[in-house]
């Protein structure tokens, strides 16, 4: 296991505002665009010191969209932002058209995603978002894992030329990553190596699936652990040579079973190098109201449930 150190707690969507205060100080070409979620996206700072970059749209997301569409055609780069349920599900029509097929340079900042939203329950706590975002040509889809993980992807998403998907949440968690490590769109970061089993994890499932790959190991179980912030372009190459060496894969996802991670690193190895595949993942049901900690167990996505997984999929290795 890499050394890390734990420097304390943040949500995701901080490191999103904070490198959102950096951008505007940096690059006048950064404009920000909300849908009536100023507090909830962290962009008081920014919006204190651009006034004259920042577009509120109301709760009007698809007006949002097509306004950010057009600030990129005339050479800004605008950051659209609201809850993942709104910047996926309901303006899906404008993202096709508008961004992913006009080849835009949108960057759709998507906060409150997955389980852990927590107690406002299912009608926000979406869990098809990757899915919907990764079907759409043209679009980077990323899901960084701590805050600084976040704070770099909001910085690389800037300055990458396209569309872009971001997607981070509302709870506090564990800030492990280096503050200082660069973040490179579609390159899978290496957490651990070991021979008997492979685990890539994404979002918020990456710190459980840390917990589980040292559980795992102080049993004598080697673990392949891969964080894959991006899960569009994957990083095919580094998935393709761990999953060859350990033969055997767990993908850890706050998302559906369907259409997120998991699918795309079956698709993966199915075309180029078919191994037994475990998922933590939501199997095809709605979330519900709760605290994080009690959806991520009640929804098997805790560490007790990648370690299940994992001795599952050695268990099937021939």
């Amino acid at each position: 296991m890499r050394p890390y150190t734990i420097t304390g707690k943040k949500d995701t969507r901080s490191g999103f505002g904070d490198a959102m205060t950096q951008l505007g100080r940096t690059n006048p070409d950064v404009v920000a665009l909300c849908a009536d979620l100023v507090g909830s996206l962290k962009l008081g700072t920014f919006i204190k010191e651009n006034p004259d970059r920042f577009f509120q749209a109301g709760i009007a997301e698809a007006n949002m969209i097509s306004v950010g569409a057009g600030l990129a055609l005339g050479g800004k780069i605008p950051f659209v932002s609201t809850f993942a349920a709104f910047a996926t599900g309901r303006v899906y029509d404008q993202i096709r058209q508008s961004v992913a097929y006009s080849d835009t340079n949108v960057k759709i900042a998507a906060s409150h995603a997955g389980l852990t939203l927590g107690e406002d329950g299912a009608t926000h706590q979406i869990m098809e978002d990757i899915g919907l975002m990764k079907m759409l040509p043209n679009m980077v889809v990323i899901n960084p894992c701590d805050y600084n993980q976040t704070k770099a992807a909001t910085l690389a998403a800037a300055a990458y030329q396209g569309p872009v998907y971001l997607r981070f949440g509302r709870p506090v968690e564990p800030v492990y990553t280096p503050e200082d490590e660069p973040f490179v769109i579609g390159k899978a970061v290496q957490w651990s190596e070991g021979g008997d089993v492979t685990i890539l994890a994404t979002g918020h499932l990456m710190w459980r699936a840390i917990q589980a790959a040292e559980q795992l190991e102080k049993e004598g179980v080697g673990v392949d652990l891969l964080n894959i912030h991006t899960i569009k372009p994957l990083d095919d190459e580094a998935i393709l040579a761990s999953v060859r060496k350990t033969g055997c894969v767990v993908t850890c996802e706050e998302h559906m079973m369907n259409g997120g991670l998991g699918d795309s690193v079956a698709q993966l190895l199915a075309r180029n190098s078919p191994a037994p595949q475990e998922y933590v993942a939501v199997d095809d049901k709605f979330g519900e109201s709760g605290t994080p900690s009690e959806l991520l167990v009640k929804f098997h996505l805790d560490v007790p449930d990648v370690v299940a997984a994992a001795r599952r999929a050695m268990a099937r290795k021939r």
